[in-house]
C-alpha cells in the first residue's frame, strides 16, 4: 500500500467521521494504522515526522492524534509537548519501550493513553474510541452519545470518576477492576476481547484477566459462578449485560 497523506480506503466515510493525524516514521506502520483505521470509520492523515504533522496541522482539524515516541529529531514526546501549548485534543501515544518511566512521561505531557508496541490493531480502535467518547466527539460512527455512566440491574458505574454504587450504596473497588469495569462499559454492552482487557501496560496475561475478572464477578453477582451482568463469550472474551 502507498504512502500519503490521505490514506483511508473508504471515500464514502461521512464528513462528520472522527479525523485522525497518524505520526510515525515507519512507512509500513504508518500505512497499516492508516488503512485499518479507515475500516473502522475513521478518516485518516498520515505524516512520517512532527514536522509534517506540523504543516498538516496548518490547514486541518484533528478529533485525535496516534502518535509515535520513538522519531528521529524531534521525538513524539517533544511534539506532545508542542501541542499540548495551543490545544487539547486527544492524544494516544504508541512505543516500543518497555521501560515504565516512558509511559509517566507522555502521561505527565498530556497524553491521554499509551499503548507499547507490538499491539493488537483492535485494542487500539477501543483505546481511540475510549478517549474520544471521554473528550465528547463520540464513537467512530460519529452517532452515539458520550457515555457518563451505566445501569445493570441495581447497579450504576460512573464511568468518569470509576465510581460502582449499588442501590446508591458504593462499592469498592481496585485500580484494576475499575479499569476492566470502564473497559466493559465503554462498550456500551458490545463483546471486549481478553487482549483489550490487559491492562493500560499490558502486563497481565490472559489468565490473570480471568482471575481479575472472577474478583470482579464476587462484587457484583449473587451468584459468580452463573454471572448475570458479567458474561463470558466463549472463544471471545467478555461483556457487560447493560439495561
Amino acid at each position: 500500500m502507498s504512502a500519503g497523506p490521505a490514506l483511508s480506503p473508504r471515500a464514502e466515510l461521512p464528513d462528520h467521521a472522527p479525523h485522525i493525524l497518524v505520526v510515525d516514521d515507519d512507512r509500513r506502520l504508518r500505512d497499516l494504522l492508516a488503512r485499518f483505521l479507515g475500516e473502522n470509520g475513521y478518516r485518516v492523515t498520515a505524516a512520517a515526522s512532527a514536522a509534517e504533522a506540523r504543516a498538516r496541522g496548518r490547514s486541518l482539524v484533528f478529533d485525535a492524534v496516534v502518535l509515535d515516541v520513538m522519531m528521529p529529531g524531534e521525538t513524539g514526546f517533544d511534539y506532545a509537548r508542542q501541542i499540548r501549548l495551543t490545544s487539547s485534543v486527544p492524544i494516544l501515544m504508541l512505543t516500543a519501550r518497555s521501560n515504565p518511566n516512558d509511559r509517566v512521561t507522555g502521561l505527565e505531557i498530556g497524553a491521554d493513553d499509551y499503548l507499547p508496541k507490538p499491539f493488537e490493531p483492535r485494542e487500539l480502535i477501543l483505546r481511540l474510541n475510549n478517549i474520544l467518547r471521554r473528550n465528547a466527539r463520540g464513537p467512530a460512527d460519529g452517532t452515539a452519545a458520550p457515555l457518563d455512566a451505566v445501569r445493570f440491574g441495581p447497579f450504576q458505574f460512573r464511568i468518569e470518576r470509576g465510581e460502582l454504587t449499588r442501590d446508591e450504596e458504593a462499592i469498592r473497588l481496585s485500580e484494576r477492576e475499575r479499569e476492566i469495569l470502564t473497559i466493559l462499559a465503554l462498550a456500551r454492552g458490545g463483546n471486549v476481547e481478553r487482549e483489550a482487557l490487559t491492562g493500560t501496560n499490558g502486563a497481565a496475561n490472559e489468565r490473570t484477566v480471568d482471575v481479575q475478572m472472577n474478583r470482579l464477578r464476587r462484587r457484583i453477582e449473587d451468584d459468580p459462578a452463573n454471572p448475570r451482568y458479567v458474561q463470558t463469550v466463549r472463544g471471545v472474551g467478555y461483556r457487560l449485560v447493560l439495561d
